[in-house]
């Protein structure tokens, strides 16, 4: 099989955008162009071959950092503009172009290397998108192992735009594993991009990736995880992340693994669950799965997502309108978050999601913002304010829950490619008291 490079070749040459061909001596007729051609993608194949396969995986830590500006309000809508591009892909734009799945107030970055000589740049790890890009605030560094495709690349949504160029490189991570040919989009605009941090590491499903380059519409464009897995840098087509709950002094801690799991970074067995099948939840890292409060089902089976670009978790609104039942919760209209009494809150029992054979429970204190933090969000010193939050929807649209950094901040989570299944397990920060 032909390497990404070596398509890439063959388009431009089939286009007439290798022109140089045409004035070499010796291949003046159309047989000895072709022969040529056959020759340099002979020759591309080769020095794209497989590295060396490790018998361990890849290890990334990653920073979690809060990036507050004046509140948190727009954090809030932003989470709930964002479930709705996600459940509504086909309405932008004639291809599939997936959000830039981020949230700017809690972001959590890891840093990759770039090129050859290597230029080192801070990402943003993104499980609901698979794009690796640069932001237009940042330079990339053109160096020998640059390819320049020529092909528009975009990815547009209410959330924000990046629009650029696609170049091909190579990608250091960890102690020097290097993954080559490695899509690149730079970007010559881009909106609503964090400060601080360069680009946008994807580790979400490839199929995020499908109509990213307009010009060639019905192509994915492999991600780092697959590219690690097929250059034989790692044994399995797997990534796992544990994430660190926010702390408001420090920058928080936690770590990304590529082609395998890190058994130091959670507790027991992991559990797993397929991929669901309900759209538009499968585009993404979906799975089945039910919730409940104490005995009552507040959603019954349907389609959830995990994903680090929204803080809170968000449920359709007549499970949230059940939460709210349950737990006595208020809503405070200025910041637009469920609020409980300390009364209230003494009493707040577990929220429970039930996935595959296995529940996982959001304590008490796993349900509420953290205190020190409530300013952040123009609230109230005193005032206990929840994370359960409305999705927008009604249940049966096929993506009635969004999980996510708050919820993945508690367990472990493995998004296993090779095997379209998600794994979760407890960490020691399941049960921590950190709000």
């Amino acid at each position: 099989m032909l390497t990404r490079t070596a398509t890439i070749w063959s388009s431009l040459f089939q286009r007439g955008m290798v022109s140089y061909v045409a004035n070499v001596p010796n291949f003046t007729t159309l047989s000895n162009a072709t022969s040529f051609l056959t020759f340099l993608l002979l020759a591309l194949s080769i020095t794209g071959s497989p590295v060396e396969i490790r018998n361990s995986p890849i290890t990334l830590p990653i920073v979690g950092r809060l990036n507050f500006s004046n509140d948190t309000v727009n954090l809030l809508h932003y989470d709930k503009a964002h479930a709705a591009a996600l459940r509504n892909p086909s309405k932008r734009g004639h291809a599939r172009r997936i959000t830039p799945a981020f949230n700017r107030d809690v972001t959590y970055i890891t840093a990759v290397a770039i090129g050859s000589p290597p230029t080192t740049y801070n990402m943003i790890v993104d499980t609901g998108s698979s794009n690796t890009w640069l932001a237009a605030s940042t330079k990339y560094v053109v160096t020998e192992t640059s390819v320049n495709t020529h092909q528009h690349v975009e990815v547009v949504s209410p959330s924000g735009i990046f629009s650029g160029t696609e170049y091909l490189d190579t990608v250091i991570l960890g102690s020097g594993i290097t993954v080559t040919e490695q899509s690149i989009g730079v970007a010559i605009t881009s909106t609503d991009f964090p400060t601080g941090v360069d680009g946008v590491l994807g580790i979400g499903p490839v199929g995020l990736t499908e109509g990213t380059l307009p010009q060639l519409s019905t192509m994915t464009i492999p991600t780092v995880t697959d590219n690690l897995y097929k250059q034989g840098a790692v044994s399995q087509d797997i990534v796992s992340a544990f994430f660190q709950p926010s702390n408001p002094q420090t920058e928080t801690q936690g770590q990304l693994t590529f082609g395998g799991t890190d058994a130091t970074m959670y507790t027991g067995d992991i559990a797993y669950t397929p991929i669901t099948t309900a759209n538009p939840a499968s585009t993404y890292w979906g799975i089945d799965g039910s919730i409940t409060y104490v005995s009552m089902t507040i959603l019954s089976s349907t389609a959830g997502i995990f994903q680090t670009g929204t803080s809170f978790i968000l449920i359709a609104t007549d499970a949230l309108t059940k939460y709210q039942s349950a737990t006595g919760a208020a809503l405070d209209k200025k910041t637009g978050f469920l609020t409980v009494s300390s009364a209230q809150y003494s009493v707040l029992k577990n929220l429970n999601f039930h996935i595959g054979t296995e529940t996982y429970s959001l304590t008490p204190n796993a349900q509420i913002w953290p205190r020190s933090l409530n300013s952040k969000i123009s609230g109230a010193s005193n005032v206990i304010y929840l994370i359960v939050n409305d999705i927008g929807t009604h249940s049966g649209m096929g993506l009635d829950f969004v999980c996510g950094l708050i919820f993945l901040q508690r367990f472990y989570s493995v998004f296993d490619t090779a095997n379209s299944r998600i794994g979760l397990a407890k960490t020691s920060f399941t049960n921590a008291t950190t709000n």
